[in-house]
């Protein structure tokens, strides 16, 4: 049996299609819309990689069902930025080279991005809290926090 739902991704209105109602929402971004900031990693929700945000809150993607998206207002990293306009995070993020083998960072952006959209000047234990369930391979922790922190305070000016 086909089953569809009706979503926003990226500020854009799409309907997914699909037959399996369990099926990972991150299946459906990658594989039926192209998308390919959320990345397939453990699979289990444990790494962060896959990580997006749903009405605004940053959702593990591999173990979210497809069927729970009706209606919601889904972002991806293609949607915070571009590689030829990217972000205040995602330029803090290359500034600081917080990026080495790439695993991680599409979590780490997204739950830093839901973190300054909640809280704009977290001290750097908040940002490591909100990191500490994002797993990286390559050790690049200490970039990352000093790129959330960059981001913070580029955004502060701003406001």
């Amino acid at each position: 049996m086909d089953h569809s739902v009706s979503l926003q991704v990226n500020g854009k209105s799409v309907q997914i299609n699909f037959e399996d109602p369990n099926m990972p929402l991150l299946y459906a971004l990658r594989d039926e819309l192209g998308l390919k900031g959320p990345r397939f990693g453990c699979g289990l929700g444990q790494c962060g990689s896959c990580t997006v945000h749903i009405n605004g809150n940053a959702v593990r993607s591999c173990i979210y069902p497809v069927k729970e998206v009706k209606g919601a207002k889904i972002t991806t990293l293609e949607g915070l930025g571009s590689s030829e306009n990217p972000n205040l995070l995602q330029k803090a993020f290359i500034d600081e080279q917080a990026a080495q083998c790439g695993y991680c960072i599409n979590g780490m952006v997204m739950q830093a991005s839901a973190l300054l959209a909640k809280n704009k000047n977290p001290s750097e234990a908040q940002i490591k809290e909100a990191l500490q369930n994002n797993l990286c391979r390559c050790g690049t922790h200490l970039r990352i926090v000093k790129a959330v922190q960059r981001a913070a305070a580029q955004m502060s000016k701003l406001a």
